[in-house]
């Protein structure tokens, strides 16, 4: 957006609320001016029920997830279990998921990669993620590969999509991908040292990064499809989300987008298509875009790169 039109519109904003406009309407007028697409995204949590650290006890966090869903008004949520997490504890905070309303899917057993064990093994595994999770209400028939690793050549992909497919499941896949597992590593890592931790700019920080995955992804959609497709936006029964959910609620809505459930991103034209590629690691927007010859080092955000996080942690001065 050139700068002239970037201080018209900010400088407009406080003159609009006072004449009185609603802030939905401005900020879809916002949108329009900015070129910023007003989307669809779904929200999806890998690794349920993730153990208790430094920052809280699984307990804490489950809640905290559940009350951030609710108060965000967020339709439903899936979370992706891997079934060796689950103890006492962890049993009984999925079936807190379920009575609050939201949904559960497989992630797997033992979090396995796909791209380092044979088909049968991992495919044993899966077994035995879905034999675990009938004892739970509220399961739906998606299957999301650890690490987003498909398989170890196509034949392995297309084995793997077939035996899943046998079982019930359709392709959890993720459209827009990042790295909330490596700032939630270092905020427990932080916790753990005795740092000081600035919460406030961590979580701004955690908000701006996961937008800016969005929006890199969503503009790799729009340039591969024509179109900005339903999203499913991966993150992690973490720490971090549990701390920062409500915040990255209130940007997306902010922002123009709708959250919707998972159902209806899967059921986006998107769903049906596997493309006939071994990338898969940063989702489906990716490898559809990789399939129509765009070159894998342009479908990774740079946030995506621990590296760079660490530098925007210490830039932020986010842990003293």
């Amino acid at each position: 957006m050139p700068l002239t039109l970037s201080i018209l519109v900010i400088g407009k904003s406080n003159y609009y609320w006072k004449m009185g406009m609603k802030k939905s309407i401005f900020v879809l007028l916002l949108c329009a001016a900015t070129g910023i697409n007003a989307g669809d995204i779904a929200l999806s949590f890998d690794d349920a029920p993730t153990a208790s650290s430094a920052v809280m006890s699984g307990v804490d966090r489950t809640t905290a997830i559940i009350k951030a869903l609710k108060e965000g008004a967020v339709p439903d949520a899936l979370f992706f279990v891997t079934t060796n997490n689950i103890q006492i504890k962890g049993r009984e905070r999925l079936n807190q998921y379920v009575q609050a309303g939201y949904h559960l899917g497989n992630h797997s057993h033992a979090h396995l990669s796909a791209n380092k064990v044979s088909v049968n093994d991992f495919m044993s595994d899966a077994y035995q993620a879905h034999l675990i999770l009938k004892a739970y209400g509220s399961t739906e028939p998606y299957f999301r590969f650890p690490y987003l690793h498909y398989g170890q050549n196509k034949e392995a992909v297309n084995a793997l999509q077939s035996h899943l497919a046998e079982l019930g499941y359709s392709n959890g896949y993720v459209t827009a991908d990042n790295f909330d597992w490596y700032i939630n590593a270092a905020l427990v890592k932080a916790k753990k040292a005795g740092k000081t931790i600035d919460y406030e700019r961590l979580g701004d920080l955690y908000v701006d990064v996961i937008w800016q995955g969005i929006m890199f992804y969503d503009d790799i959609a729009i340039k591969t499809l024509g179109r900005s497709p339903k999203h499913v936006l991966l993150l992690h029964e973490n720490d971090v989300a549990a701390l920062f959910l409500p915040k990255l609620i209130r940007h997306i809505k902010k922002m123009g987008w709708n959250i919707i459930t998972p159902k209806q991103a899967y059921a986006d034209p998107i769903a049906k298509i596997i493309p006939d590629v071994l990338f898969h690691k940063q989702g489906r927007v990716a490898a559809l875009a990789h399939s129509k010859g765009m070159p894998t080092s342009a479908l990774r955000h740079a946030s995506e790169s621990q590296e760079y996080l660490d530098d925007l942690l210490n830039s932020a001065q986010v842990f003293k």
